[in-house]
């Protein structure tokens, strides 16, 4: 068919001339509503687009000689992110005379990657980079959950009693008892609550 019978064609059925393969001989045309075509393709991509997960990389920073209580914090955010789809950044840095004993930072990434194994594999393992050492961890296969999906959280039945551990200490229980001290002493006051005699 020749080109001008085609355009005539596709005016009389107030549509597009659309050439779909210019490199053919002889080039390929198909009559049809480009417009409509266009925003179907857009449609298209923008459902395409909704399905993805999109992972972020969070960051979470140590220092070589972190405290018990912050590195189980800390622990505790790098094992959310993780289970929330994220991959996670763990960065530790070494200040002054820390960059003498770097072994010490090596061996806390090895206890972070030990203690997130059941949940994470390390996508690089702890590299030195200036001052700081860097490891990235990701979630395992097949326990990568879409990022903003948390799970559940459950909660007691009305006039259930309560959880035993949730009311030890509660504020209205009153002050935490001292910490105890080494076998055969009285236990040490602390701080926070001093013990008067």
């Amino acid at each position: 068919m020749s080109t001008r019978d085609a355009l005539a064609l596709a005016e009389r059925e107030r549509l597009d001339l659309v050439e779909i393969a210019p490199n053919a001989s002889p080039p390929v045309c198909r009559i049809m509503d480009f417009g409509k075509y266009k925003y179907d393709m857009e449609k298209k991509e923008r459902e395409a687009r909704r399905h993805q997960v999109a992972t972020r990389v969070k960051e979470i920073q140590f220092h070589a000689n972190v405290d018990d209580h912050d590195y189980q914090t800390k622990l505790r955010k790098v094992r959310e992110f993780v289970q929330e789809g994220h991959r996670v950044k763990v960065a530790l840095f070494f200040r002054g005379r820390e960059n003498a004993h770097q072994e010490l930072g090596y061996a806390l990434l090895q206890r972070v990657m030990a203690d997130c194994a059941d949940i994470a594999s390390p996508d690089q393992v702890p590299t030195l980079a200036g001052r700081m050492l860097v490891m990235m961890l990701g979630p395992r296969r097949g326990l990568r959950k879409p990022a903003g999906t948390a799970a559940p959280q459950e909660r007691p039945a009305a006039g259930a009693p309560p959880d035993r551990a949730a009311s030890a200490f509660s504020p209205s229980a009153g002050p935490r008892p001292p910490p105890p001290g080494p076998a055969g002493e009285p236990p040490r006051p602390s701080f926070r609550n001093p013990v008067i005699r």
